[in-house]
């Protein structure tokens, strides 16, 4: 896409409502010299691409945005992505020129689109007895129980999990150490 359909599509998300050929025209027209007939031509390009849709309104169109500035931002990326004829190169020299801060959207990105929907984990049943000996360990507690219950040194049952101190790598670990 080129540098003037670009310049229509900001104004057109810039003023966020359905605009004239004749609106754009004229907020054009104070950066530089432009005919009424290349703006209409560029929006209805963008309108056969499918970035703008319109609706008569007497003789002329109005032409409202489909989409989003990411997602149009998105597309030309990827136009330009799809037309080289190595594409691994071409992200590598793309990756090169980024900017710290773009390398740091790049990251945010990635985790964003690695990482999948939590789901609500089914909790397993205590084995047979765990809840009289939970049931036991309640009443010892409300009794005032001088000791603690001692750790017996056994591996956790299996499907237990293994309760770690926040020092130890309990909180920073759970979330698999991205």
């Amino acid at each position: 896409m080129g540098e003037l359909e670009d310049a229509v599509m900001t104004r057109v998300w810039k003023w966020n409502r359905p605009v004239t050929v004749r609106e754009v025209l004229e907020d054009l027209q104070q950066e530089r010299s432009i005919a009424y007939t290349t703006v209409m031509t560029v929006m209805d390009n963008l309108y056969q691409k499918g970035w703008v849709r319109r609706e008569a309104e007497g003789r002329a169109y109005r032409y409202a945005a489909v989409s989003t500035r990411a997602a149009y931002a998105a597309a030309l990326m990827n136009e330009a992505w799809q037309r080289s004829d190595n594409q691994a190169a071409a992200l590598v020299a793309f990756f090169g020129m980024m900017s710290p801060e773009q390398r740091d959207a790049l990251g945010d990105a990635m985790r964003v689109i690695q990482l999948p929907a939590e789901e609500p984990r089914e909790v397993p049943a205590p084995p047979e007895g765990a809840e009289e000996a939970g049931e036991a360990a309640e009443a010892g507690e409300e009794q005032g129980s001088p000791e603690p219950a001692q750790d017996s040194g056994a591996p956790p049952a299996p499907g237990a999990a293994a309760e770690l101190p926040e020092s130890e790598g309990g909180a920073a670990e759970a979330g698999g150490g991205r």
